[in-house]
């Protein structure tokens, strides 16, 4: 097999949200290198991102996306340089496979999308409201998944707060003392550098905290609108067989039931389930 068949392959795998965003990120990511290398060639030297590219990535100006209203989705496909799209993956492929373990496919693409557009549209609302903004709104693009990553990391840390996490100078440190300090350092950042960059960051990650907490436990937390963008749950079903007659009964696992196996798997991991808990587990996810 191929590389581009494995790829294909592994693309058109069902359940594989986390892998699916990342090889549209580098995809996208090597086309655009790929574009400039042929432009540095042409003798088009400037700016390090194609001006064509700006099409696609989230204009501050107002005006600017009545032209392109597409770019609320394409700017979290964009990179600027390898080390911004390197850390991203990184951080989707650690934190996204975790959360995809608990919430599933489904959901993993929602907190992903919904991050990024929320991320995008607090960018906009900050750009066209606050006055410090007022000389850079022209010239002020978005882009990169970082919004919709942080919303993956802020949604497993508020799923799963005391998780326990390896890092190599600290030792053990539990999940949510990371997304605290990822997010305190978006905040003290927007005054320094890329102050665009940060904000639609911290609304991804208020986009993951309320996410959660709307599947789980606090529905009233988000309004109506926001309630409707993810539609209407469908129940569960599981068959029973007897020797006469097969029956149909929904089932649903009470939330005090998922509470403790989320307990448990943030105490002795995932591993520690039984086949049962599992089960719950999962037909709670596709819920």
């Amino acid at each position: 097999m191929t590389l581009l068949e494995e790829l294909k392959y592994t693309f058109n795998k069902n359940n594989n949200a986390v892998r699916k965003i990342i090889i549209v990120n580098v995809a996208v990511f090597l086309l655009t290198a790929l574009v400039n290398v042929f432009m540095f060639f042409a003798g088009i030297v400037g700016d390090t991102m194609n001006p064509a590219l700006q099409h696609f990535m989230l204009p501050a100006a107002l005006g600017k996306l009545l032209m392109q209203p597409w770019s609320i989705v394409t700017y979290m496909f964009l990179h600027d340089g390898f080390f911004h799209i390197l850390f991203n993956m990184l951080w989707l492929f650690w934190l996204g496979n975790l959360l995809h373990e608990y919430i599933g496919n489904q959901k993993v693409f929602e907190s992903y999308f919904g991050g990024g557009i929320v991320g995008g549209i607090l960018f906009l609302i900050c750009y066209n409201v606050f006055p410090v903004f007022e000389n850079a709104i022209s010239g002020a693009y978005a882009l990169g998944a970082s919004a919709g990553v942080l919303s993956i990391v802020v949604a497993t840390a508020t799923l799963l707060p005391n998780y326990p996490i390896q890092l190599l100078l600290f030792g053990t440190v539990r999940l949510k003392y990371i997304a605290l300090v990822t997010v305190a350092l978006d905040v003290v950042s927007i005054p320094q550098q890329n102050p665009g960059g940060h904000i639609a960051h911290l609304g991804g990650a208020l986009f993951g905290y309320l996410y959660i907490k709307y599947l789980y436990h606090e529905k009233y937390l988000l309004p109506q609108w926001l309630r409707n963008m993810f539609g209407k749950k469908s129940n569960v079903k599981i068959y029973y067989r007897t020797t006469y007659m097969k029956t149909e009964t929904p089932y649903k696992p009470s939330q005090e039931e998922i509470d403790l196996i989320l307990d448990k798997i943030s105490k002795s991991g995932y591993d520690s389930l039984s086949k049962k808990e599992k089960e719950q587990l999962f037909k709670a996810s596709n819920d």
